[in-house]
Order: structure tokens, then C-alpha cells, then sequence
């Protein structure tokens, strides 16, 4: 993994760069927040430990301001003592985890690998799907058709991403209500049916292409190009 590390401490940056160089990673050292920070906002990271006692500007003000810029690469806070006020306030400012000074390296090298799985997999989740000429991030959680954005709410996001996984599939609404609005909904409501009515204008509605979700009468329904 490509790892930032930003901690004051020369001796101890210098400690967890070497080790974790002898397990094959490529680690970056930032020995000031400031500097850290902006390392943190170009360049594009698999994981950052940060400390939180910096000189200037605290670890947990740069964590905030990390997430408040849209940045999700994983933080690691290095506490100095295990002080429950640093660690909810590190947790708080988006923080995936934190680790108490002094530490074992083996401890640390375990939380790393584990964060680095965690993104791997968020990323490999995090895919496009597509069909036609309309598209659905999955990571930025974004809709577009024919190059123009198309604003959803949660139950429409989970509605469409939920058709483009089962493309040329007929849904049923039991299955429906069960992946979008879980096990205790109630089917003898045509809520489902609003949605769908909702996701079609979306989607379908000013564009020029095909209309993509069909009803399939006494089944569900389906998205698919209709040839």
C-alpha cells in the first residue's frame, strides 16, 4: 500500500517507515501537519496514519478537514495516551480507527493490513453500472443519462442500483420490498409501485433513449433494453 504517515516524532516516523518498508509497503513521512495535510489532498493514498499532537494544527483538525474535502482514504489516529476524549473526537472527525502510544509494531501492522483490506474491498465495491446510456456510480452514489445527472433519494438510489444488478431480471415485489425497504414492509401497500413511478420519470422522462423499467403483469418488473 501507498501509506502517509504524519507524526512529529522524527524517531518515531522513522520507526514505522522502515517497518513497514520490510513488509513491502511505500510509506511517506510528513514530520508537520500543514505539510501533511496537503500531502493528504494531492496525492492519492491506500491508507493514512496521523498523530493526533502536532505542533500548529492538530491530527484531529486535519482529519475533519480531510473528510470535509471528500477525501475517504482511511485514517489511522495515533493517540500519545489512551485519552477516551481523543479517541471519540478522532472517531467523530471520520476516523476509521485509532492506536494508543506506545504500541507494539506487530499491533499497528495488523491495523494497517486490516484498514487496507476494508478500502480494497470498499473500491472493488465501488463499481459502475451501466446499461444503455445510463450509468450509476456506486461508490459516488451518482446517476446519469445521456451526460446529465439525475438527483435520487435513498429508496430511489437503492431502487435503480438494485434493477442494475439484475439486468433482464423480473423482480418480483416481495423481492423488491425485501432488498429496499427490508423484511417488515408492508406489501399490502402500493408503495412500491409509487417508487417505481417516481424512478421511471427520472429516468426516462426528457430523455431520448429507451424507456428501461417494463411491468411485467402478475410477475413484477424488469429493466432492460426492450428489443
Amino acid at each position: 500500500m501507498k501509506i502517509l504517515v504524519i507524526e512529529d516524532e522524527i524517531k518515531v516516523g522513522a520507526f514505522i517507515k522502515r517497518g513497514l518498508e520490510e513488509h513491502q509497503h511505500q510509506v511517506q513521512v510528513a514530520t508537520e501537519g500543514p505539510q501533511g495535510q496537503q500531502l493528504a489532498l494531492r496525492e492519492d493514498y491506500d491508507l493514512i496514519l496521523l498523530d493526533v499532537m502536532l505542533p500548529g494544527i492538530s491530527g484531529i483538525q486535519i482529519c475533519r478537514h480531510l473528510r470535509g474535502s471528500g477525501v475517504q482514504t482511511p485514517i489511522l489516529m495515533l493517540t500519545a495516551l489512551n485519552d477516551t476524549t481523543d479517541i471519540v473526537d478522532g472517531l467523530n472527525a471520520g476516523a476509521d480507527d485509532y492506536l494508543s502510544k506506545p504500541f507494539h509494531f506487530s499491533e499497528l501492522l495488523a491495523r494497517v493490513n486490516a484498514l487496507g483490506r476494508r478500502h480494497q474491498q470498499f473500491r472493488n465495491d465501488a463499481a459502475v453500472l451501466t446499461l444503455a446510456d445510463l450509468s450509476l456510480d456506486t461508490g459516488t452514489k451518482t446517476a446519469h443519462r445521456e451526460g446529465k445527472e439525475i438527483v435520487l433519494t435513498a429508496k430511489e438510489y437503492a431502487l435503480l442500483e438494485l434493477f442494475l444488478k439484475n439486468p433482464a431480471k423480473v423482480l418480483s415485489r416481495a423481492l423488491i420490498a425485501e432488498s429496499v425497504w427490508g423484511l417488515e414492509f408492508d406489501t399490502g401497500t402500493n408503495t412500491i409501485d409509487v417508487y417505481i413511478n417516481y424512478l421511471r420519470n427520472k429516468i426516462e422522462k426528457g430523455f431520448s433513449g429507451d424507456k428501461l423499467i417494463h411491468t411485467v403483469v402478475g410477475m413484477g418488473y424488469v429493466m432492460k433494453i426492450k428489443s
